[in-house]
């Protein structure tokens, strides 16, 4: 079971390329908040990052950030440009390539997002902070998320069939790259659900919970089931994940609900059943407590958004 990739697919998380920059200094482009998380690969040159309240960010080229809440923020050929907004930028552009011409030196960015259910509480983006930096670097991890960058600027300035259908699925690995990378060189304590993934015992625990969330668990029988005790699999657990065994199975069935109410006919009841809960009211409660309404108009408003996108 892979556990990252079954979060990923229930939370429905998905990106797309929103433009491809060319700019040539002096420049600077705001962006508003979006509830979207917010990406950009510095493809080639430099650029400065600004967000209120932070100090400014250099990124060059081989860089990647990611904003996972969506957090208004500028970029720019250099701190105190005068700020253009994205939306007035774009104005002029054809499909999605934008280029601002100046005097000075190019940089190339690859803008984009991610739209994911859920927002702002997904499993795997509220453990992230609130600006993820990669450097362009030179550890295994790193050169493929590289190879992935050039690869996606290719597509985005080539006009054969099949470009957007490429795009869009090259835009999904990143993700998974970011954090592989992300995950791998962070240096900070505390409890990330990403680095649970590489305990052993803890990433066992977790993928029996995926790959039966409707069963009865206890914390002694996974415990029992990964050979450790009762209270070292809590302890462990609760420091990497962040929150008990049981507290992270009762959510997780409730995402997993969520995506069987927006992609399948089946009832409200036979959903719940499905991950565990055996009543319809308990479940109809639980739901509505950890996504703000009942079962059925989550589905119904879903449903809306989706036919609204297409």
């Amino acid at each position: 079971m892979d556990v990252l990739a079954d979060v990923l697919a229930a939370t429905k998380l998905g990106g797309a390329v929103t433009a491809h920059l060319t700019a040539a200094a002096p420049w600077a482009v705001r962006m508003d908040a979006m509830p979207k998380a917010t990406f950009h690969a510095v493809v080639q040159g430099s650029c400065w990052l600004s967000r209120q309240g932070a100090e400014p960010v250099q990124l060059g080229g081989g860089d990647f950030v990611l904003l996972p809440t969506g957090v208004g923020h500028a970029l720019s050929s250099a701190p105190g440009v005068a700020l253009h907004p994205a939306a007035e930028v774009e104005a002029g552009a054809g499909r999605r390539t934008i280029r601002i011409d100046g005097t000075g030196s190019e940089t190339q960015i690859i803008c984009g997002a991610y739209r994911y259910d859920a927002f702002p509480s997904h499993p795997v983006l509220r453990m992230l902070p609130a600006l993820v930096h990669i450097p362009a670097g030179r550890s295994p991890d790193h050169r493929d998320l590289a190879n992935t960058l050039r690869m996606l600027a290719t597509e985005l300035d080539d006009e054969r069939p099949g470009a957007q259908t490429i795009t869009d699925r090259l835009v999904d690995v990143v993700f998974v790259q970011v954090l592989r990378v992300w995950t791998a060189t962070r240096a900070e304590a505390g409890a990330s659900w990403l680095a649970a993934l590489r305990d052993p015992e803890i990433s066992a625990v977790m993928a029996l919970m995926h790959q039966r969330p409707a069963h009865p668990w206890t914390v002694e029988e996974l415990a029992g089931a990964v050979g450790v005790s009762r209270a070292t699999l809590a302890r462990r657990f609760t420091a990497l994940v962040g929150e008990p065994p049981l507290a992270y199975l009762a959510r997780w069935r409730l995402e997993l609900a969520a995506r069987r109410l927006r992609d399948s006919a089946n009832s409200v009841a036979a959903i719940g059943r499905s991950v565990g809960y055996l009543s319809e009211f308990s479940f109809s409660r639980a739901f509505k407590r950890a996504h703000g309404e009942s079962p059925a108009s989550y589905r119904l408003s879903h449903r809306s958004e989706d036919r609204a996108r297409s």
